[in-house]
């Protein structure tokens, strides 16, 4: 089974569309980012459908944060995707190596990879059965516009054209996108683009993505297969991260019912 079908499949199991982001930012030694993501993980894992560390807050503990990312695995059951946020793009044997780590050693379902080195680069990450690749096409921070909103020759964006490329690397559904809820335009126009691809919408939350428009924009395909991913909004949320991804959960249920035909 694709990736695609993976999320359906998980969406379907859990009844969610949320992915918690485990971001373990200002803790000093490892000790400290486990005690923090396990605590985060255990309240929401009710109410999510894909869990997605963010590798550099692990990495920056050296040895010790990798082997939180080992026993973190453990924790997230099969019927939940395991995203590892890692934006790797690299030539292709380096980007084997990345894929090998990544998949092999810390156990991804699927990774976010960085396309700008073209195919080569991202190959690497489409080659296991049932594991994928969520492709950057427009990400969630204020700099984004950019390097995806230059004009390219023929008029279009270059988030158009990586698109294109993703689907043509891998039509069978391993390649997803990541675009960030803060634009829902764009999640609009990747939606039109990539009907059935699986997106990944980062910024809602601390970033100020408005969740409702994202949601509606991405639910506007054939398929919802979608995920909206929060970190902050979960973790550092005043009500508590149960509380706070229950009411995320909810939220987005609601704006799939007010996007679904009469």
């Amino acid at each position: 089974m694709a990736l695609a079908g993976r999320v359906d499949r998980c969406v379907e199991r859990s009844g969610s569309h949320l992915c918690v982001g485990l971001d373990p930012v200002g803790f000093a030694t490892a000790v400290e980012a486990e005690r923090h993501v396990v605590t985060v993980l255990e309240a929401s894992l009710e109410h999510v459908c894909a869990v997605k560390p963010n590798v550099a807050f692990f990495e920056q503990h050296g040895s010790s944060g990798l082997a939180v990312l080992e026993r973190l695995r453990g924790r997230v059951p099969g019927d939940r995707l395991y995203i590892l946020d890692a934006k790797r793009g690299d030539i292709g044997s380096t980007a084997e190596a990345y894929a090998r780590a990544l998949f092999d050693v810390l156990g991804a379902d699927a990774v976010t990879v960085n396309p700008l080195l073209g195919g080569e680069a991202v190959a690497p990450f489409l080659a296991r059965p049932e594991r994928g690749a969520f492709i950057l096409a427009r990400t969630s921070n204020p700099g984004a516009q950019e390097i995806f909103e230059t004009a390219l020759a023929d008029g279009r964006h270059l988030t158009e054209r990586i698109v294109e490329l993703g689907l043509q690397w891998d039509p069978s559904g391993a390649v997803g996108f990541v675009v960030g809820a803060t634009d829902p335009g764009a999640v609009a126009s990747v939606r039109s683009q990539a009907p059935e691809a699986p997106l990944l919408l980062p910024g809602v939350g601390a970033q100020g993505g408005p969740l409702e428009a994202a949601v509606r924009a991405a639910a506007g395909g054939p398929t919802r297969r979608f995920l909206v991913n929060v970190s902050r909004g979960i973790a550092a949320a005043p009500e508590g991260p149960k509380r706070a991804a229950a009411r995320l959960r909810a939220q987005i249920d609601e704006a799939l019912a007010a996007a679904s035909p009469a």
